[in-house]
């Protein structure tokens, strides 16, 4: 009987994530722009800028758990700047194309994606930090484009301070916003304003 119960249980999609400042999200949203009059398709737009670390499928009753370990995380965690470097693309084995922008300085990321992993005691796995521009594109006008675009630099900066739990249901849809995790250590940040009181 519990069995038939967990297997009609709606499955939540759960995404963590960095989100670039308000400046370096609408740079990247002007490159989607300029790719989806290239292919004719505005919907590359669409889609959030962020810094994919962490992502599960799992029941709703488990949030408030998963919830509560974020945020230990976030406590030990302190504020850092994270700096781009350049444009980058990636062919996928099923003909479509991915472009993205490197983050210059993976170290904070990786490590803070290492602690996400070892709460859950999950295997590292080989995570390479990016904002993604464009996924899984197929279209004759990107060959177009693409030259333009890939290895051209794009050097940015932001300061982290936080990072955002997303859910959606596990059949698809669009990814909300459920809460964001502010570092307990902000104060420590490079460029923080904190550095400067008197």
């Amino acid at each position: 009987m519990n069995t038939s119960i967990e297997n009609t249980e709606a499955l939540f999609d759960y995404l963590v994530v960095v989100n670039p400042d308000v400046l370096v999200s609408k740079d990247i949203v002007r490159i989607r722009q300029f790719i989806g009059r290239e292919i004719g398709d505005e919907g590359v737009v669409n889609s959030s800028v962020q810094i994919p670390l962490f992502r599960s499928v799992f029941p709703e009753r488990f949030q408030e758990m998963f919830m509560e370990t974020l945020e230990g995380i976030a406590k030990e965690q302190a504020g850092f700047a994270v700096y781009t470097s350049r444009i980058d693309s990636h062919q996928h084995e099923d003909g479509r194309c991915s472009i993205f922008v490197n983050v210059a300085n993976v170290k904070p990321l990786v490590s803070l994606q290492r602690a996400l992993l070892q709460c859950f005691d999950l295997p590292q796995q080989d995570y390479r930090p990016h904002i993604m521009v464009a996924g899984r594109i197929q279209h004759p006008g990107l060959s177009r484009s693409l030259p333009q675009l890939s290895q051209q630099m794009f050097v940015r900066s932001f300061n982290c301070h936080c990072f955002s739990l997303l859910r959606r249901p596990s059949t698809g849809g669009k990814y909300e916003r459920v809460r964001d995790f502010v570092f307990g250590d902000i104060e420590h940040m490079v460029g923080s304003l904190f550095n400067y009181a008197a």
